[in-house]
């Protein structure tokens, strides 16, 4: 009985820390300020219990002179019950390769180590929950279930933010996969200059994000999904 039951807990376990897709292909059409500017591909990939999630960023057209290199942002790390755990995150400039920034999330320590232009650094106060900036757009599709009103640590390869984030009803959004009724969730501001984030994910395809929206000093750049091919 003893061992039934261990067998059982296993599974049970197992079957918890597989919670989310196993692997995925998304891509985004990107705009700046409502003119199309290129696009974003991002990609899932888990081995057991490790993933590596990576995004692409690519400029085309007269607006690549905005952003003339890719931009590449991957977040490494541990899928668990209660969703992805990022264990390093990287932000990459393909036309300067001098400032890649990288933070390595110690979570015994509950440190963050930070490097970026040759310089060191170490952060306290790491959390729980907390996540990356890529990794928590796609957190929802992993947690174990969609939350309200909520606050998480986000690391980015530089420093780290506390967010406060709103969930609301986000209407139906045309996409290639159909028309997707959508959660919104927003981020709770406290001042006028402070970058506001939205994000929509739809529950019926397991809270694929489907809209991004971040508006800072006057320019809005929103992320329009495009495709998507994802994999249980």
């Amino acid at each position: 009985m003893i061992k039934l039951l261990l067998l059982a807990a296993s599974l049970f376990a197992a079957a918890a820390q597989a919670a989310g897709p196993s692997q995925m292909n998304v891509v985004y059409d990107l705009y700046r300020n409502g003119i199309k500017l290129g696009q974003v591909t991002d990609t899932f990939t888990r081995s057991g219990t490790r993933y590596t999630l990576t995004s692409e960023t690519r400029a085309t057209g007269p607006l690549k002179l905005l952003w003339p290199g890719n931009i590449r942002l991957e977040s490494a790390g541990v899928v668990t019950p209660q969703g992805l755990r990022p264990t390093q995150f990287q932000h990459a400039r393909s036309d300067a390769p001098n400032k890649l920034a990288t933070a390595r999330l110690d979570w015994k320590q509950r440190s963050i180590a930070y490097q970026y232009k040759g310089e060191s650094w170490r952060v306290n106060g790491l959390q729980n929950g907390a996540q990356d900036q890529l990794s928590q757009v796609y957190q929802f599709m992993f947690a174990p279930s969609l939350p309200a009103d909520y606050s998480v640590q986000v690391v980015s390869g530089r420093d780290l933010n506390q967010y406060r984030y709103a969930r609301s009803e986000g209407g139906t959004i045309q996409t290639p996969l159909g028309a997707l009724a959508t959660q919104r969730y927003q981020r709770i501001t406290q001042k006028p200059d402070e970058k506001a984030i939205s994000v929509w994910v739809a529950p019926a395809r397991n809270n694929l994000p489907v809209q991004i929206r971040v508006s800072e000093d006057g320019v809005t750049v929103e992320q329009r999904l495009v495709r998507a091919s994802v994999k249980g």
